[in-house]
């Protein structure tokens, strides 16, 4: 498949989303997307058509930012920490129920909360809440099933569910 202006416009917002669930900052996950963009490019000729194209889109991104990481010396995690995500929210005004829990609680604590669970489940829930990202596109960027997302998700938001009655 040809890397396109239009393909750019079909899929940079996902590819830039998907960072920003990983991240927590915009200014790396913009970074990353023109680098993961300049790759596909330049690899365009690699792509077997084995995957959907956002699938390999999101392998590249993820493979360039383990390499933002090494190359800025930022400890991976180090960007998935909850007080960015906090400080730099999702930057969108839209409502959802996974967003107003996170305003009626404390929305560091939430968080703090939120990244000590298994890195798939945080994987999952950081691309639902903060990326706006289907269940269909994160078992597609994750290479798994849309039930599983679904599943993984629910299970994520019953144990945060827990926690924070627990702590009350």
């Amino acid at each position: 498949m040809k890397v396109t202006d239009e393909v750019y416009r079909e899929y940079s917002q996902m590819v830039y989303k998907y960072l920003f669930s990983l991240t927590g900052d915009a200014h790396v996950a913009e970074e990353v997307t023109q680098e993961t963009f300049y790759q596909a490019v330049r690899c365009a000729g690699r792509y077997d058509g084995s995957c959907r194209f956002s699938t390999w889109l999101c392998a590249i991104a993820k493979n360039q930012l383990n390499s933002y990481r090494r190359k800025h010396s930022v400890p991976f995690g180090d960007t998935e920490k909850p007080e960015t995500l906090a400080k730099t929210g999702a930057g969108k005004t839209d409502v959802t129920p996974e967003k107003t829990v996170l305003s009626e609680y404390g929305r560091v604590e939430i968080l703090r909360k939120l990244h000590q669970l298994d890195a798939a489940v945080r994987e999952v829930m950081y691309l639902r809440i903060f990326g706006d990202l289907s269940f269909a596109q994160i078992g597609e960027i994750t290479g798994r099933t849309e039930n599983w997302a679904r599943v993984t998700y629910y299970r994520g938001k019953e144990k945060l569910r827990k926690e924070l009655d627990g702590n009350e």
